[in-house]
């Protein structure tokens, strides 16, 4: 009896195990830092629920991928109950969006003069496990900022920075739109981290 008991807790423990890795294989986490504020704007409208339209630098004006960093911002925006509307807006807001490269060491820490792009990194040395070439990760970063257009004063920053070595734009920096507007109007003071599962 006890050892059907001991077989039968085994197979229960097994059944499990392997759904939690099945679920694991369907999903992948995409963890942001975020870090957003609130601008205390006199005579400001209320954030929540405002409109808007989208404003660009000089730098962007006829740079494709603004366009597209605007799309995904604006599924992020309605979510959170902005709308937009051009010609009565609210707010200006300014989208960025950027990806570099690096390589990685084992534990995905970039690499010290191995195709930083400006972004700073530890040193390594070769030893068992490390792959070579090494693997290349990626950093993701957007920032929204929105401006209150009868003031034109910023009522609203935030931003959000993702380390990991999808190569998708796409698929993140949507993510990572969402990530940044948690929390509107009204996010945490504090610098915080968002995690997303996403469909693998």
């Amino acid at each position: 009896m006890s050892q059907f008991i001991f077989k039968s807790g085994f197979i229960v423990s097994l059944c499990l195990l392997v759904l939690a890795l099945t679920g694991c294989g369907t999903t992948r986490r995409i963890d942001s830092q975020v870090q957003s504020v609130q601008a205390a704007v006199p005579g400001a409208m209320p954030l929540q629920g405002a409109s808007y339209r989208f404003e660009r630098l000089p730098s962007q004006i006829h740079n494709p991928a603004a366009g597209l960093a605007e799309q995904q911002a604006q599924v992020a925006l309605t979510a959170v109950g902005l709308t937009r509307d051009d010609a009565g807006a609210q707010l200006s807001i300014q989208v960025h969006a950027r990806v570099t490269s690096y390589m990685a060491d084992p534990w995905g820490r970039p690499m010290l003069g191995a195709g930083m792009n400006g972004y700073g990194g530890h040193g390594f040395g070769m030893g068992f496990g490390m792959r070579f070439p090494p693997p290349t990760h990626y950093r993701y970063e957007v920032s929204i900022v929105m401006r209150d257009l009868r003031s034109a004063q910023v009522a609203y920053e935030t931003q959000a920075v993702h380390n990991g070595p999808w190569a998708d734009a796409n698929t993140i920096f949507p993510v990572l739109m969402q990530a940044a507007l948690q929390g509107f109007p009204n996010p945490p003071a504090a610098p915080r981290q968002v995690n997303i599962d996403i469909p693998r």
